[in-house]
């Protein structure tokens, strides 16, 4: 288990948001993650939310723009949000476009050259990141929620269907649920997976719900004023799947909203009242 450095840390609503950086083994370089720890954490395991951000943020956007850390506090729960793509290692053409590379690590495992040697993000978000938090913070291992937003929306929804035994809860705002189907997700995948549609497959939450995988009843945001609803997507995709195969879903489309977190921090509530009512 790699060690933590701090890089700073803030009160927050009588507790503390932390950032840390710590060397990965799955990423084979440094990688860096926030933390909100409420009053009262110390000396007992609680809840844990992991939130995975959208194209082109960081470990701090979540948790400066959510406006998430008062909801966290009244229900107790810690706050983890990590980075969004490998950074110390850096790779050609890695910062050639704002939604591939550098901020756009789409939470999967690569297998193609040269990306599958460090942006293995899916593994990252799924076991490396949760384990290193319970072994240096009070959380409860057993109560681990994911939520996140676009990019990360997808991201939360995948890394929760292929490790229920891990993440107990999940939401998402505007997330991105069918990439095999959108530009965004063609793009990262063809890059980071090669052509083989099968794979991609496994890292598609449409897809995955399609085969057989199974969650607790799910939660999703989605604006109408959203400027990225009708090409990159597609909640109508996702929600036809869950219909389909009985998989509970509760989608909620709102006027006037679109992409930003402005639209998060109106709903953030609900979605850590959404993880309260399944974990506790």
């Amino acid at each position: 288990m790699s060690a933590l450095t701090e890089i700073s840390r803030h009160r927050c609503f009588g507790g503390e948001v932390g950032f840390y950086r710590h060397a990965s083994t799955e990423i084979g370089g440094d990688m860096r993650f926030s933390v909100f720890v409420p009053e009262g954490a110390t000396g007992k395991k609680v809840p844990a939310l992991l939130y995975l951000a959208g194209l082109t943020c960081t470990e701090e956007t979540f948790i400066v723009k959510a406006g998430a850390q008062q909801h966290a506090a009244k229900a107790g729960y810690i706050l983890v949000a990590s980075d969004t793509s490998p950074r110390d290692r850096r790779y050609p053409g890695d910062d050639s476009s704002w939604d591939f590379g550098l901020g756009a690590g789409f939470y999967l495992d690569a297998t193609a050259e040269p990306w599958r040697e460090g942006y293995r993000m899916g593994s990252y978000v799924a076991r490396e990141l949760p384990a290193l938090i319970e072994a240096h913070f009070p959380v409860d291992p057993a109560r681990w929620g994911i939520f996140g937003h676009s990019m990360g929306g997808h991201g939360a929804l995948v890394a929760a269907l292929r490790n229920p035994d891990k993440f107990h809860s999940v939401s998402a705002f505007a997330p991105i649920v069918a990439p095999s189907s959108c530009p965004w997700g063609e793009k990262a995948f063809s890059n980071y997976l090669g052509p083989d549609h099968k794979a991609w497959a496994q890292w598609d939450a449409t897809a995955l719900i399609g085969e057989g995988r199974r969650l607790p009843p799910i939660l999703i945001d989605q604006g109408l004023k959203d400027q990225f609803l009708e090409r990159e997507l597609h909640p109508h995709l996702f929600e036809a799947a869950c219909a389909k195969a009985g998989q509970e879903l509760t989608l909620r489309r709102h006027e006037g909203y679109d992409h930003g977190y402005y639209f998060i921090q109106t709903f953030v509530g609900d979605h850590i009242a959404h993880h309260k009512a399944i974990l506790g």
